[in-house]
């Protein structure tokens, strides 16, 4: 197990297998938060890459039960199984630190029945990089005015819209927001003002930018109807 900080200072010690594009963009995200990483994956040139940036890289097969006890996987907060596309050392891994009761398992999955058979056997989060991020492209590409877009749930998403000129000057109220489009505005974002939860009253302006939660299909209809009128 990695050396923590005692006390409230304790950091959280993560270990990501897997140090491809996906895994070692997360291992620098993770580094940067001040996070204890450790980086593992069976190819020596990935691991040595890495060693400088994370708290520690090994180079170990994780269908081995074995090297992943001797690594102490069993004692980190959450571990990231960022495999890329053998599905089969993926279910494995998946399975061996289900079974050494991790206390959050992240998954990445290739498709929809890879996802199936790790909801099974012990992932607690399943992510689809790939699929995520073209859905993100789509909405930002079909209109200007879309900044970011996050997927909540089969059902549910947050969305960044830009404010046209259309609708400056108008408030929360005058628009109608929530009974229109069936949406609630979270924040304002105003230059480096940000304002939660704004009151009915809140003036929007023109280039603010609006986050936006609610049902897929009520934010598919309020981007229509702002691509409409851009």
């Amino acid at each position: 197990m990695l050396e923590g900080s005692e006390g409230l200072n304790v950091k959280k010690q993560f270990a990501v297998i897997g140090l491809g594009r996906f895994g070692g963009s997360i291992c620098k995200s993770l580094v940067e938060e001040g996070m204890e990483v450790l980086a593992i994956d069976t190819d020596e040139e990935k691991v040595n890459e890495y060693a400088a940036i994370v708290t520690q890289a090994a180079i170990a097969d994780s269908t081995d039960e074995k090297a992943l006890r001797g690594l102490g996987i069993g004692n980190f907060d959450h571990v990231i199984v960022a495999i890329g596309d053998n599905i089969q050392a993926s279910i494995l891994t998946t399975l061996i630190l289900d079974e050494m009761a991790v206390g959050h398992i992240t998954v990445k999955a290739q498709n929809d029945y890879h996802e199936k058979v790790l909801n099974k056997i012990g992932a607690h989060e399943i992510v689809h990089p790939e699929r995520d991020i073209g859905v993100r492209i789509a909405h930002n590409i079909v209109s200007e005015n879309v900044l970011d877009y996050l997927e909540l749930s089969d059902e549910y998403s947050i969305v960044e819209l830009v404010a046209g000129k259309t609708i400056g000057g108008e408030t929360i109220i005058d628009l109608d927001f929530r009974s229109k489009y069936g949406c609630n505005i979270l924040a304002i974002k105003r230059g480096e003002d940000i304002k939660v939860s704004p009151w009915p009253e809140e003036e929007i302006k023109q280039n603010d930018v609006l986050i936006v939660i609610g049902a897929d299909k009520d934010i598919n209809r309020l981007e229509n109807h702002w691509i409409d009128e851009n």
